[in-house]
């Protein structure tokens, strides 16, 4: 659980963000609250989960 996930921001919507995984594109969307992610993100930006964290990339 704690190997690293790389992410793209798909969409922003409120106080969520949805994420897809870059490695598998069949993958459903990954709905994250905002206040976990960085906040500089912005729609098409990557991300990785790491360690119970995301950082953008």
């Amino acid at each position: 659980m704690f190997e690293r996930v790389d992410y793209t921001v798909a969409r922003i919507d409120g106080d969520y963000a949805y994420l897809l995984r870059a490695d598998d594109s069949s993958a459903e969307e990954k709905c994250v609250a905002r206040a976990l992610l960085p906040p500089e993100i912005y729609e098409g930006c990557k991300v990785k989960y790491e360690m119970l964290s995301y950082e953008m990339i």
